[in-house]
């Protein structure tokens, strides 16, 4: 009896050592679960930091870095090259929007939109293209820069705004990852078979325009000078004529002069010229020789 009783004394006591375990086991369970999420939170509280700490140091050395790479920059003499067009990347909606003509005269087809479809940035930026050297510190005649031609550069204004995926592509790429000027002469590689009849009938059209704005300055200079031939001509005649009339007046006067003379009477000085002639005329009839006066009287006689 005394052994049942001690038994179930022992398996109460037993119950009762294992419910405190029981409990303590949980309560510190419990308060192990409560630390480590408190560590947890510390940990990650001290990683945000960090992290923040580290963002802003690299930061602060990237801006540093920009300005010494700004500050050598500025050491470089820059050499004196034409600026490229400016082309705007989004023209704004006031702008008029071009019409189909200028499209079609500036190579803008349905087929070089379809090509376009077919490009990505990859087509661009794993394009084979060698970078171009270093120009020399000192300019050269030869090596004139010029990326754009007249029809190239209205090209391309036309074509980022009709094309979409041109835009686009050049607004992710330069300059990020390359220059603007590589990125239009990638452009004008790839899209070359579908632009150059373009291209070239349009230079065509100015050469045959030239030529006739030529050819009619030509003939207003002609027409000029044909004018004032003519009027230079005009110009000699009148004088001519007025050059024979005063000769015509010069011959009347020399032939009329003593005609005039006689009808203004005669002056005293040539009365007496007459009276010398008179005499003169008496005196040889006086010395007429005798042969002549026997010849008159025979006549008389006769």
């Amino acid at each position: 009896m005394d052994l049942w009783e001690r038994a179930r004394s022992f398996a109460g006591e037993a119950a009762k050592r294992s419910q405190e375990l029981s409990l303590e086991a949980a309560k510190r369970s419990s308060v192990l679960v409560s630390e480590t999420a408190k560590k947890s939170k510390e940990i990650f509280s001290e990683t945000a930091i960090k992290s923040r700490e580290m963002a802003a140091e690299a930061t602060k050395q990237a801006d540093l870095l920009a300005g010494q790479i700004m500050h050598l920059a500025s050491d470089i003499p820059v050499p004196s090259i034409p600026p490229i067009p400016a082309i705007s990347p989004l023209p704004s909606a006031a702008e008029s929007e071009p019409d189909a003509a200028e499209l079609e005269r500036y190579g803008i087809t349905d087929d070089l939109r379809e090509f376009v479809n077919g490009m990505t940035i990859s087509t661009f930026r794993d394009f084979p293209l060698q970078d171009e050297p270093e120009m020399s510190d000192v300019p050269t005649v030869s090596n004139v820069r010029q990326d754009l031609n007249e029809w190239q550069a209205r090209h391309a204004t036309l074509v980022l705004s009709a094309v979409k995926e041109i835009s686009k592509f050049r607004y992710e790429l330069c300059p990020r990852y390359m220059k603007e000027r590589k990125f239009w002469r990638v452009y004008f590689l790839l899209v070359n078979n579908y632009v150059t009849p373009y291209e070239t009938k349009y230079f065509e059209e100015l050469k045959v325009k030239a030529e006739e704005e030529k050819m009619v300055a030509q003939k207003e200079i002609s027409q000029t000078s044909q004018t004032t031939t003519s009027e230079q001509k005009d110009m000699k005649v009148p004088s001519k004529t007025s050059t024979s009339s005063n000769r015509e007046q010069d011959l009347d006067v020399f032939l009329l002069g003593d005609l005039g003379s006689d009808d203004e009477g005669p002056d005293a000085g040539d009365d007496d010229e007459l009276d010398d002639d008179f005499d003169k005329i008496d005196g040889a009839s006086v010395s007429t020789p005798a042969s002549l006066k026997i010849d008159t009287v025979t006549s008389h006689s006769l």
